[in-house]
């Protein structure tokens, strides 16, 4: 399968985007590869994933202030839908192959996980609680406010 968008680039400081990951492939199955500038187009710090997601699940609920991601469906499917404040998209990630980049400043929510989603997470930096808005409304306003 292939990710699949609705929607325009988001982002109003690093716009969201599709990212096809080198692969390898033969004969004995395939090697999918990021190499943090070159294909994540930034430095990778911190690397997680969300497995074992219960029915019915739903993750994300934020945005960073700083914090640049790439969000990969590692196994299985997941749709993600982010929004800067002035405009929104919906994609549905199921390709190893496939990747989507999320900048700073840009709301995510992760939803219709499949049974054997694993997601796969590579982040510009290490965990810190200072650069999450966890507050829609909050996140809205400092988005909004005129440059």
């Amino acid at each position: 399968m292939a990710a699949s968008t609705t929607g325009t680039p988001v982002g109003r400081v690093k716009p969201s985007r599709l990212i096809q990951l080198e692969q390898h492939r033969n004969e004995h199955g395939c090697i999918s590869v990021v190499e943090s500038e070159w294909a994540a187009g930034f430095p990778i710090q911190r690397v997680y994933f969300l497995h074992d997601l219960a029915p019915g699940t739903s993750r994300g609920g934020h945005a960073h202030r700083a914090l640049e991601q790439l969000f990969v469906a590692a196994h299985g499917g997941f749709t993600i839908r982010i929004d800067d404040g002035f405009r929104q998209a919906e994609h549905r990630l199921d390709d190893p192959s496939t990747g989507l980049y999320v900048g700073p400043m840009v709301w995510r929510d992760l939803s219709d996980f499949t049974p054997d989603a694993v997601c796969l997470v590579l982040a510009s930096q290490h965990y810190q609680e200072a650069d999450y808005y966890r507050d829609h409304a909050h996140f809205l306003r400092d988005c909004r406010r005129p440059e």
